[in-house]
Formats: C-alpha cells, structure tokens, sequence
C-alpha cells in the first residue's frame, strides 16, 4: 500500500513514516546571476498562480503509464484523479495528502509538508532555506530545478519542469528515497479557472 502512495502522481518524496537514514544538510549548487533570476521569476509565477487545471500522465518503472485530471488551488489544495480503470485519487487539503485506492476500499494520509506538494502548495513557493537547488540546467525554451530537502536530502529529489514562453510549470520527476522514479508530465494547462470546493473534500475510508 505505501508503495502506491509513493508512485502515486509522484507527489511522495518520503514514505510517510518510514525511517530513513539521517544525511547532512546540503548547500546546493551555485547558480548565476541570470539563472537566480530565472528562478525569482519561477518563484513569483508559482505565487501568482492561484488555480490551475491540466491533463496529466504519469510513467513509474514499475506501474507504466496512468492519466488523470489535476486540480490546484493556492494555497494547500490539490486533487489529482487517475481515469478508469485505475482506482486511485489523490487529495491534498487542510495540511494532509489522502490517498484512497478503491480496489481495497482504504484511504493513508501523509503530512502535507512530506511531499513535494508541500513545495509547491506553500504560500510563499520559495528554492531556498528549506529547500536546496542541486541543479540547473537550461535548454531552449524549458528550465529544469532539482531540488531537495535542505536538512534531509536522503527523503529523495524532484526535478520540476518549467515552459519559459510562457512562463509555466509543465511537470515533474521524483527520485523517492528508494530509487524509485516517477514521472509526471501536464497538458491542456489552464490557469485562473473556477475550481467547485468539492473538489478538495479529503476521501475517507469506505464502508
């Protein structure tokens, strides 16, 4: 069951609970005036982003391909929902992720803060402090960030993806403290839409 939370949507960068072995804090990568730029205005765009709905597909090595719908609203919500006939949901709200898997009629719940979502839900999107930049790299019209937990990089590393005309976020991966790779990528991208509440209701357990 942990392992399809950690591969659902690649949004798990540990595995709710597990121990992990303890690693020093890291520096990151020193970046130049133009590419700390880039990531202010990356940073300022993630803030000025307050809905966002897109088409999404996921690759795991050990899953294959799923697709679903995302739903965000800024700040702390998120729902990704995988089309049939995966049974999976995911729902980020009031500081948790739950994840239910109807084909055993069972939801888990993570801190928020354990995810990647935490990164990008906050509200005040921000790589640095907490968060360490270990790369940068710029080809053409997409920048890629990998980032990591500044004091426990050993929970894993995400690399976002970002269009530069227009500026936008166009998917991820996730390295999990395993070495399990996922792989999501976002489509038909729309921003500022009207998002019903009820998208955000945390699922619960079924009867």
């Amino acid at each position: 069951m942990m392992r399809r939370i950690v591969v659902a949507c690649g949004v798990a960068l540990a595995l709710g609970g597990a121990v992990l072995p303890l690693r020093q804090a890291v520096a990151g990568v020193s970046l130049t005036s133009a590419q700390q730029g880039w990531v202010n205005k990356i940073e300022a765009s993630l803030a000025a982003t307050k809905t966002f709905q897109a088409r999404f597909e996921q690759v795991t090595e050990q899953n294959g391909t799923s697709t679903g719908t995302v739903l965000l609203e800024r700040p702390g919500k998120m729902r990704f929902s995988y089309d049939p006939p995966s049974p999976l949901l995911l729902v980020a709200n009031e500081g948790k992720v739950v994840f239910q898997d109807h084909s055993i009629g069972q939801v888990t719940m993570i801190p928020l803060d354990h995810t990647p979502l935490g990164l990008l839900l906050r509200p005040d999107p921000r790589f640095s402090g907490d968060v360490s930049i270990l790369g940068y790299e710029q080809q053409g019209n997409e920048i890629q960030l990998q980032v990591t937990r500044t004091e426990n990089p050993g929970e894993g590393e995400m690399t976002l993806f970002f269009a530069t005309h227009p500026l936008s976020l166009k998917g991820w991966t996730v390295l999990d403290a395993q070495g399990h790779r996922t792989v999501v990528h976002f489509s038909s991208v729309k921003t500022g839409v009207s998002i019903p509440a009820s998208s955000f209701v945390l699922p619960k357990d079924e009867d």
